[in-house]
């Protein structure tokens, strides 16, 4: 079946038809703010079981969602939980033209919105090792393979899914599934709706056209993938990847259909699991 009739197809289905045919696969909120809480218990969930049997938390971790970061912080403080064997893999960072990561003052700096909303409120407070805290950039793009092997791999990996089925910056190449981190150029869907969700106006000429990213070869190597697929704006722009992410069949042309086979759960909320006004 063509991609398109795929699409189709899976666009015609009612959302109780998603989750009936999903299964354990999906999970459903009933609004933004409960995803955003059902991704901060998780994570936290992790790490506090791993630390009552003694083991170290090895996580990716996306920006984008953002909105559970708060709750996470407040949650770990609140209960004065130790971070100090955790192991934290940011999916991905933005650079400009000659490779240079994008400062963490900067607005769009994935470092800079993930230090302010979460990580400077429980370095200190959770003992929380800088070391251990790791975004991918020029000085370490070629050793996070190995560092990853090094902490013995990754336990869960989160994170969102991108229009066209990317995770982390994992566009649409042959051979995706393969690939490992690398500075990737985005392309124009990626930076179309990242311009409309970012609160820049909308601008395609400043947005950075780079960036550093995990290779999905460590995402599906990760012994757990937990994503969390949500329109998050008034734009239904989720609704479609959300089904592909569930049910497509695997290929290069949406990286995320290559969980397929693996320990997945895809949560999602009730407006990205509605079904489109218009049929194409």
């Amino acid at each position: 079946m063509k991609r398109a009739d795929e699409i189709r197809h899976l666009l015609e289905l009612t959302p109780r038809q998603v989750i009936e045919r999903a299964g354990r696969h999906l999970v459903v909120c009933e609004t933004l703010d409960d995803l955003h809480r059902h991704l901060a218990e998780s994570i936290f969930d992790d790490i506090c079981a791993d630390n009552e049997r003694g083991a170290p938390t090895r996580l990716i971790l996306p920006v984008g969602p953002t909105g559970h970061y708060p709750l996470l912080a407040t949650m770990l403080a609140e209960s004065r939980m130790s971070l100090a064997n955790c192991h934290l893999f940011f999916m991905d960072e933005y650079c400009d033209d000659a490779g240079e990561a994008l400062p963490p003052a900067h607005p769009l700096s994935f470092r800079g919105i993930a230090q302010r909303l979460f990580l400077d409120r429980v370095v200190g407070a959770c003992g929380l090792p800088p070391a251990q805290v790791h975004f991918p950039d020029r000085s370490n793009i070629e050793s996070l393979p190995r560092i990853i092997d090094q902490v013995g791999g990754i336990d869960t990996c989160y994170g969102g899914i991108g229009i066209h089925g990317h995770l982390a910056f994992n566009e649409p190449e042959p051979g995706i599934r393969e690939m490992s981190c690398r500075v990737v150029r985005l392309n124009d869907f990626t930076v179309t709706i990242n311009a409309l969700r970012a609160g820049v106006g909308g601008t395609l000429e400043g947005f950075p056209r780079y960036a550093y990213t995990l290779g999905m070869k460590e995402i599906l190597a990760s012994r757990r993938i937990r994503l969390y697929c949500r329109n998050g704006i008034a734009l239904d722009w989720a609704n479609t990847v959300l089904r592909l992410a569930l049910f497509g069949e695997p290929g290069d042309d949406y990286p995320v259909t290559h969980i397929r086979g693996l320990d997945y759960v895809i949560v999602t909320d009730r407006d990205t699991l509605a079904s489109p006004r218009h049929l194409l």
